[in-house]
């Protein structure tokens, strides 16, 4: 008869454990010395047992993640030249950025197989140029989705693209004819992680906003294929390793608690970055590790594709070094570290697990008092939005100025050799461009800004 290992021990409960940590700490106090009190709202203690869980979280959650390669077409033939050479290089989904209509889609898809999922993001709406992208892949086998955020357009820049009304006019008409596509509508939900969001509000805004799409289809009738309705979702994974983790079950919990209520489906699809708050411009080689744990919350969490930001992304133009690096830590992961041989690998953790129910708690806390506002556009024009945000932003701001917020390199440990004035090829810094806008935008903003300005002037003074 086998016996267990551990048949000789005594169970311990999560009393006796407290117990004994309070005995060792001599009288000080548990919660002032052990507790780690959050800016997400959350207290982490020391150890967590089953008593923690209430039950499983059981997440849709995709059976593998693709790496994906993020692709800028400044022309069509020069995209795709470099996304058939990514994917001779080992990406395995494409991210085209279209910033006008003169691209033409029939030469940048040359050579690539029906199957990679292609994600096309354009920075206009055109309904003609829908028709074009319709015509051309019409009738074919193709697993593309379309990136079409007309309220993400508004909170980034603070209009619409044409108005209210005429963005979402296009945008009945594109999902009307949107038959063959993977889907085509995305939310952009990393504008709130790089604007400075806390963890909960990330997941609420980004639900709130999906919401006003469901809500806007379904007063409108347009639900006639609801199992066809699939939302898409780009999130950005910040530092804090194991409440990233956590994020992305909670939302895929949150959504599908959301979708039951319009009865589409329940999964959706998750394109997952790191985040641009923390990377820096000096000592930038540290901006490697940050990325790859980044990257590795966004798998372990369930993301069903994860792009990731290029270590020199803040200061350089797009490079092949920069680009094979952050393709090669995802081929590291995928196919050294094994992040692709289990499904849902967080699932059962009592630290994630009790993470993953606070913060969907929190966040849906905040999902109604938003819905009792009168939803996330209407915030978004009061202004509550913005100021939420600006309040959070400037609370972790003021955590790295006194150094409780550490990024090594930059005001902790930096080197005072570094000299950066002469590698700038990109502006890195929040772009001031003032123009009359319908709302406050959302403005996305590193920690490391100020500090770096200073030090660039000190540069240029020497």
């Amino acid at each position: 008869m086998k016996q267990s290992l551990f048949q000789e021990f005594e169970e311990v409960s999560a009393q006796q454990w407290k117990q004994k940590i309070q005995y060792d700490l001599k009288g000080q106090d548990y919660n002032e010395k052990l507790v780690y009190k959050s800016l997400d709202g959350i207290d982490i203690k020391p150890f967590y047992t089953a008593e923690d869980v209430e039950e499983i979280i059981s997440t849709p959650s995709p059976k593998n993640w693709n790496i994906c390669e993020r692709i800028y077409v400044s022309s069509a033939e020069k995209g795709n030249q470099k996304a058939v050479h990514a994917l001779e290089k080992g990406a395995e989904s494409l991210w085209f950025i279209i910033p006008t209509e003169e691209i033409d889609l029939s030469i940048l898809l040359k050579n690539i197989n029906k199957e990679i999922p292609v994600y096309i993001s354009t920075q206009f709406f055109s309904l003609d140029y829908f028709g074009k992208i319709n015509s051309l892949l019409k009738g074919k086998n193709h697993n593309i989705f379309l990136q079409h955020d007309i309220v993400g357009n508004l909170a980034a820049t603070g209009n619409w693209f044409s108005s209210l009304s005429e963005d979402f006019k296009i945008l009945d008409e594109i999902c009307k004819k949107a038959e063959g596509f993977k889907s085509v509508i995305s939310v952009d939900a990393s504008l709130f992680q790089n604007a400075g969001a806390t963890i909960p509000q990330q997941l609420a805004y980004a639900l709130a906003h999906a919401n006003e799409y469901l809500n806007h289809f379904e007063k409108n009738s347009f639900f006639g294929r609801k199992d066809k309705f699939e939302l898409q979702f780009v999130i950005a994974s910040g530092s804090n390793y194991f409440f990233e983790i956590a994020k992305i079950k909670a939302f895929r919990w949150l959504f599908s608690t959301l979708a039951k209520q319009y009865q589409v489906p329940e999964n959706c699809h998750i394109l997952a970055m790191p985040s641009k708050r923390n990377k820096t411009l000096y000592d930038y080689n540290v901006n490697l590790l940050r990325t790859t744990t980044e990257s590795m919350s966004a798998i372990l969490g369930g993301a069903d594709a994860v792009y990731n930001l290029p270590y020199d992304a803040v200061f350089h133009k797009n490079n092949e070094f920069g680009d094979r690096i952050a393709r090669n830590q995802l081929l590291v992961m995928k196919n050294e570290a094994y992040l692709d041989k289990v499904s849902n690998a967080a699932e059962g953790s009592y630290y994630i697990e009790s993470l993953t129910r606070q913060l969907a708690k929190k966040a849906l806390e905040i999902f109604k008092d938003i819905e009792k506002g009168g939803g996330f556009l209407s915030q978004l024009k009061e202004g509550t939005i913005q100021k939420k945000i600006k309040e959070s932003a400037q609370a972790e701001q003021e955590k790295f100025n006194s150094e409780d917020l550490v990024l090594v390199g930059t005001n902790k440990f930096p080197n005072p050799e570094d000299r950066m004035q002469n590698e700038l090829q990109l502006f890195p810094f929040l772009k001031k461009n003032p123009r009359k806008t319908l709302i406050q935008p959302i403005l996305e903003r590193r920690l490391s800004e100020e500090l770096e300005q200073e030090r660039l002037e000190k540069e240029k003074a020497e």
